[in-house]
């Protein structure tokens, strides 16, 4: 008989140490720590995709304006001078830029910038510049030089949150009638732009 009450005491005794199994308090600050680092990695990235989904804006915007451009100029003979002239309903001030479209420093004939000035000194700002030059090409077979009127685009992104976006009429993408296509200056970086199209003179 003892042996059977010692037997059924060892079992409640497990029984009650199975009942209380938890994480001990290393092991929860283990885990608090792990998460912690965790944390501490992920956070500057996910801060980050909201100024990239708000520039996004921005990109989009002026690819749209340039792509209007280029049909406007095969219409007009000239680029449009300001977003009303080019009737794509897009507002020329959102929460977080303001756009501007002009004629830059060479005139609305052969060139126009827009340009994207951010609302928030955390987002970069950008310029963009669609071009009409002439190329010179020699045809292989003749020899004979010709030339042909391209139009081209470039969108520019501020190298640094923040910076100051120039006078929309202020800003050349090289000489009027030029044989350059557009480029970004300085500090700022190409982002986008179309491949040169043959251009309607």
């Amino acid at each position: 008989m003892k042996t059977s009450f010692q037997a059924k005491y060892i079992q409640s005794l497990l029984n009650k140490k199975k009942n209380n199994e938890g994480f001990t308090l290393v092991e929860l600050l283990v885990v608090v720590i792990i998460i912690g680092i965790l944390a501490a990695i992920a956070l500057p990235s996910f801060l980050n995709q909201t100024a990239k989904a708000k520039q996004a804006e921005a990109r989009n915007t002026l690819s749209a304006v340039n792509s209007a451009q280029t049909a406007y100029r095969t219409e007009h003979s000239r680029f449009a001078a300001s977003m009303a002239a080019l009737s794509l309903g897009l507002p020329e001030q959102t929460d977080n830029y303001v756009y501007a479209v002009g004629a830059g420093a060479n005139g609305s004939v052969n060139e126009s910038i827009t340009t994207a000035a951010a609302e928030d000194d955390a987002l970069k700002g950008y310029i963009s510049g669609i071009k009409r030059y002439t190329t010179a090409q020699t045809n292989p077979t003749t020899t004979i030089s010709q030339s042909e009127s391209v139009i081209s685009s470039v969108t520019c992104e501020a190298e640094i949150a923040g910076t100051v976006v120039p006078v929309v009429d202020a800003i050349g993408f090289g000489a009027a009638n030029g044989t350059v296509a557009p480029t970004c200056a300085g500090t700022w970086i190409r982002v986008g732009g179309e491949a040169p199209a043959a251009a309607a003179t």
